[in-house]
């Protein structure tokens, strides 16, 4: 388990496997939650897109979730164009795979949007390609910003020389 995340009510503990376990294909990973009153667990499938593994997950609210993906490759690790996107889940309405072999839990994935480009924003603002750290190790929230027309919320990504990303309500 390399991500854990608690919901903002405090009911549930959330974690997300770095990688695929024995019985998932390449590429599918599970995210397990677990009812802290009650211990009962689920578990959903969560595909991977271009990282080779996840560091981090973090609870927006009580099913949303902000989950990174990385490679190896960047400052630090392999050379290579560096993975490093943020992606956003909703556990609302996904299937529980726990009882279910990793080809049929494939056919039952966790929706997922792209949040932020970690690499393409860095790069962006100047970093280099060769600069973007190999991993990132976590996200967590930050302060709130006042914008000009309304207030703003800061997700600090954790690893070396990173920028905190912003995004609003």
């Amino acid at each position: 388990m390399e991500g854990l995340a608690i919901t903002p009510d405090g009911k549930t503990l959330v974690g997300i496997m770095l990688a695929p376990l024995i019985q998932d294909p390449k590429k599918l990973l599970r995210i397990v939650t677990v009812d802290i009153a009650t211990g009962t667990t689920h578990e959903y499938a969560y595909q991977l897109t271009d990282g080779s593994g996840v560091s981090d997950i973090v609870a927006l609210n009580n099913h949303e979730f902000l989950v990174d993906e990385r490679d190896g490759t960047g400052q630090g690790g392999d050379s290579g164009s560096p993975v490093k996107e943020v992606f956003k889940i909703d556990l609302a309405g996904a299937t529980d795979v726990s009882v279910m072999s990793g080809t049929d839990a494939a056919k039952n994935l966790v929706g997922k949007t792209l949040f932020k480009d970690v690499t393409a924003a860095l790069n962006a603002g100047g970093v280099p390609l060769s600069e973007v750290p190999a991993k990132i190790e976590g996200l967590s929230f930050g302060q709130d910003v006042d914008g000009r027309r309304d207030q703003a919320h800061t997700v600090g990504h954790q690893r070396q020389r990173l920028h905190p990303g912003r995004f609003r309500r």
